[in-house]
């Protein structure tokens, strides 16, 4: 099936909310996001409209969400990309040495994982990132999970590599997010 990769727009939050509610209910959930289903489930209307708004491409330099609709208006997958500015923390509490943009909540619905729906993802995420001029970003990174290999290899099929960082998992001190990165080409 082909899709039409493109940013979110502000007014579709409600199509952002299930997407995201969706992600989280996926088997792989507790190893690939930050946030459970019960929390999200939980925000009102507010933060989801707050998250389109932010993560659409009319709204800043600062953060963006693509989505992978496909022709009959389904999405299938997402991915956002957000900048960090060297000098800053990052969410993890951590020093941002430069300037690079992060892909987080990358998702594709089960029945299209294996084939082009991720790397067209991450593509569009990267030419977005790329093609920023100010800041001009280094590298694009991710955190994967190390119980998570499947994504591990998608993410490596993608030219990302690993960089040796690591942070621990928020609740399981013995699991690692591991880095990886692609740098800027």
């Amino acid at each position: 099936m082909n899709h039409v990769i493109r940013p979110v727009r502000p007014d579709e939050w409600p199509r952002t909310r299930e997407l995201r509610l969706d992600a989280l209910r996926d088997p792989a959930a507790p190893v690939a996001f930050l946030e459970t289903y019960e929390q999200a489930v939980e925000y009102p209307d507010a933060v989801w409209q707050e998250r389109a708004t932010g993560f659409s491409a009319r709204h800043g330099t600062r953060s963006v969400q693509f989505v992978a609709e496909a022709a009959d208006g389904g999405w299938s997958g997402s991915v956002a990309v957000l900048v960090e500015e060297a000098g800053r923390e990052d969410f993890f509490g951590g020093a941002v040495e430069r300037a690079q943009g992060h892909l987080v909540g990358v998702f594709v619905r089960p029945e299209h994982r294996g084939g082009r729906v991720i790397g067209e993802l991450v593509g569009a995420a990267l030419d977005w990132a790329w093609a920023l001029e100010d800041p001009r970003l280094a590298r694009v990174r991710l955190y994967v999970n190390d119980g998570n290999p499947r994504a591990a290899a998608a993410y490596r099929k993608l030219g990302f590599v690993a960089t040796g960082g690591s942070v621990p998992m928020a609740g399981d001190p013995s699991a690692k997010e591991l880095e990886l990165a692609v740098e800027r080409p």
